[in-house]
């Protein structure tokens, strides 16, 4: 029994390194920052004596408050919601999917009397999901090939925000006067793409919290733009959200990854009251006094691995059986792809991010500690020469059997058995003379 035990140790003292280094280097070079951070609640209910009494509840321990609407588009109720959260001390951000709503002398006056406490409009909702699950208003019905879906749901939710004689931003006194926030669970990359500054990654159901906030730092990293989190319903009947410790935990993850928003999603199904209990309000507090003593770490870029997908490749990760944008089944890649991203999670932690390779910026240029290809096999980022250079974005051959992977774990194979054939034999001494 001991023998088995020394022998355990000893594989493992060896083969720890590779995967400490990495994480040492990262903490070692991380520098301690406090961005801009906004945390809140997101009201999509009507009622102005309910939403006035929810702010009162948080405006303690939040500083951001999205103003929702359910298709009444009241200036009236707008206007008075927004003078609340104001006094209250309070940014906020205006929830619309109604081109004519805001109107352009409410946003004249939004910006003469709040200033940059209006943070911008949250319009449309989820078009990613949208395309995935083919839902009501998916942007893409039919195409080609992945490239000629991509080019359609850009070009098409593209001229809902900016570039159609019905976009939002027809509003503005110029096109990028107020930023455009959106929530979505998919196609993150490519709703930045269309036009949005910034997107929620919406932790929701039973998706994977991690995969997702990787998909969209991932994507806001590498076309410089921002990030945040909507938590939202984790059941789709009462009691809807989480727990209060699950919601805690879920913004601490969220936090601690860099978002720079975090908003709790508070409505019924119905859109007629809210779903929020004090326990969930508690959490929230929690969470912010959790910020106010603990302030966040930030990995540069020089720690985090890229992991590139292939041109186009919008699959939507929740499963097996989800679909590349919506009109097509997953296919041959899809489960190399999956499991490949999988096995850098466990590696990376906090410091993978999930990419295309067609960004306004090479990812060479960026500054990664490495990027990886989607047709790469050998999935050990701490180890540069095994990933230079970055192989080819077309299929290759990349087979392991004739890699220097093969030669490095046969050389570590051969130092173990070596150590284990002393060790053994100093122990059989030992047993000898004793």
């Amino acid at each position: 029994m001991k023998n088995k035990q020394l022998t355990v140790l000893m594989v493992f003292l060896l083969v720890l390194p590779l995967f400490l280094n990495y994480n040492l280097t990262s903490k070692a070079t991380a520098t301690t920052t406090s961005p801009s951070f906004f945390l809140g609640v997101d009201v999509a209910y009507e009622s102005v004596p309910l939403t006035e009494q929810l702010i009162d509840n948080v405006c303690s321990y939040t500083n951001c408050f999205i103003i929702g609407c359910t298709g009444n588009y009241d200036l009236a109720r707008l206007s008075t919601i927004s003078q609340y959260v104001y006094n209250k001390g309070l940014s906020f951000i205006v929830y619309s999917d109604d081109p004519r709503y805001p109107t352009s002398q409410w946003l004249s006056d939004a910006k003469n009397n709040w200033g940059n406490r209006f943070l911008g409009i949250y319009y449309y909702d989820e078009p990613g999901g949208k395309q995935l699950d083919q839902a009501n208003y998916t942007a893409v019905r039919a195409a080609t090939n992945y490239t000629d879906a991509a080019t359609k749901y850009v070009q098409t939710v593209n001229r809902y925000l900016r570039s159609g004689p019905f976009s939002i931003t027809r509003n503005f006194a110029y096109p990028t006067e107020f930023p455009l926030f959106t929530s979505d669970y998919a196609l993150y990359w490519y709703d930045y793409q269309a036009g949005y500054d910034t997107v929620f990654a919406e932790f929701a159901l039973d998706y994977d919290r991690t995969l997702n906030l990787d998909l969209v730092r991932g994507a806001a990293t590498a076309q410089n733009k921002e990030w945040g989190v909507m938590i939202t319903w984790k059941y789709t009947d009462p009691p809807y959200m989480e727990s209060g410790m699950e919601l805690y935990n879920d913004m601490v993850l969220a936090y601690e990854n860099g978002a720079k928003y975090i908003f709790v999603f508070d409505s019924n199904k119905d859109w007629t009251q809210n779903v929020l209990t004090q326990t969930q309000l508690d959490a929230i507090k929690d969470f912010w006094q959790y910020t106010q003593t603990n302030p966040r770490t930030e990995s540069p870029i020089s720690n985090r691995i890229a992991y590139v997908l292939p041109d186009d490749y919008a699959y939507g990760f929740r499963g097996p059986e989800d679909k590349i944008w919506g009109l097509w089944q997953a296919d041959n890649l899809t489960i190399d792809i999956s499991m490949s991203i999988k096995t850098l999670m466990q590696i990376c932690g906090n410091n993978l991010e999930i990419v295309y390779p067609d960004g306004p910026q090479t990812l060479q240029s960026m500054g990664y500690k490495s990027v990886i290809y989607w047709n790469d096999t050998r999935l050990i980022p701490n180890l540069p020469n095994l990933i230079l250079p970055s192989p080819a974005r077309t299929q290759q051959d990349n087979s392991l059997m004739s890699s220097p992977f093969m030669l490095y774990i046969y050389s570590i194979a051969a130092t173990i058995l070596v150590i284990m054939g002393i060790t053994m034999s100093v122990l059989k001494f030992k047993k000898r003379r004793g």
